[in-house]
This record gives structure tokens, C-alpha cells and sequence, in this order.
């Protein structure tokens, strides 16, 4: 995975939607992080050095003075909405795994050019599909459906309505949210409908 960008609303109270793009194919992972953990990464991808070692600067260095290094990151778990990730580095000879927030392992990740990977199950899980697909799948749908003009039907939840006609109307917002780019709501649709699922 790569790292696509960060994104912020007004409405995010201080949070950040961190988002990863796929190497090899059209899906996008947005995960919220905190503040402090975006400058982080925005720091170190903008190449901005500060006078001081920042928290993940320390732990880079600490690394290195025991001759070890960051292999990659794997973002391997998401229960409950909440992503687990393992740092992998390597110490005299041999890979050592250890328990980190994602944002961190991230943070990490690029201090020491590092791959990102994403296990399969939670990339399938928790992944969007980015805009030229969905689109496609949006028009697909629409037109095996036999509906005129899917974008202009009111997404407004009728009172009654049953949870499938729920599951279609976040499904639509969903859509809507990735075509404008606003991953944050992507993100929080997409646990909405994670949870009507489970």
C-alpha cells in the first residue's frame, strides 16, 4: 500500500482520516487517526525536519543504535472498527514482530522507507473502492435495476424502513462520499454498514 493522503473535516473533532491506496489494484483503506499522529506523518512525507526529535524521530533512532531496522509494517486485524497493526524489524539476524496502533507503524514506516501491507481479509473488510470503479459498479447497478437516475433519489431514511432499504441508502452515501473524495465519511458509512452486516 501506498500512502495517498491525509484528509480532515471541520466536524472531525481533531481527527484525521489517514488514507492508503492499493499498489496493484482500486481499493483505498481510510483509517482515522489522531492529530499528533498526522503531523507525524505529514512531517516526515513533506521532508520537514523539526529542531527537536519528535516522538517517532526518538524511537527511529533508538532502533538504529541497536543495529536494527523496520522490514515493513502489516496492518493484520480490524475488530470492532479498530485496526491492530505489528511493526517487523530485524535484530541480529532475526524478525521481530511487535504489537503497534496503526498510525504509528505508519509513522515508522516511512522514517525507514518500509512497505506498508494490509492483510486481505481486512483490506476485503474495510477497503473502498476508488472512484473510477465505483462509478462503474454505481452504473451497473443502476442499470440492472432499471433505475432512471440513482444519484438524484432521496437518501433521507423513511420512518418503517426496513434494514435493506437502510443497507441501500448508506450503501448510496457511501458512493457519494468516496466520489467526493470525503474519506472521514467513507470511513464512518462504511462502519455504519459493517455493523447493520454483523
Amino acid at each position: 500500500m501506498d500512502i495517498l493522503g491525509l484528509s480532515t473535516s471541520p466536524s472531525s473533532g481533531g481527527a484525521y482520516a489517514l488514507i492508503l491506496n492499493e499498489n496493484e489494484g482500486n481499493r483505498r483503506l481510510p483509517i482515522i487517526i489522531g492529530t499528533f499522529e498526522a503531523q507525524a506523518i505529514a512531517l516526515e512525507l513533506e521532508h520537514i525536519k523539526p529542531p527537536r526529535p519528535m516522538t517517532h524521530d526518538l524511537l527511529r533512532n533508538v532502533i538504529q543504535s541497536f543495529d536494527s531496522f523496520v522490514k515493513f509494517i502489516f496492518i493484520n486485524s480490524l475488530k470492532d472498527g479498530t485496526f491492530f497493526a505489528q511493526v517487523v524489524y530485524e535484530h541480529n539476524g532475526s524478525e521481530v514482530e511487535q504489537d503497534s496502533r496503526p498510525s504509528d507503524a505508519i509513522a515508522l514506516a516511512i522514517r525507514f522507507k518500509a512497505p506498508i501491507y494490509v492483510s486481505p481479509e481486512v483490506l476485503g473488510e474495510a477497503g473502498i473502492v476508488s472512484e473510477d470503479e465505483s462509478k462503474e459498479t454505481s452504473t451497473s447497478k443502476a442499470s440492472s435495476e432499471g433505475a432512471m437516475a440513482g444519484s438524484a433519489m432521496p437518501e433521507v431514511s423513511k420512518p418503517g424502513s426496513s434494514p435493506s432499504e437502510k443497507l441501500r441508502q448508506l450503501e448510496k452515501k457511501l458512493d457519494l462520499a468516496i466520489k467526493n473524495e470525503d474519506y472521514e465519511k467513507a470511513a464512518q458509512i462504511r462502519d455504519q454498514i459493517a455493523k447493520m452486516k454483523g
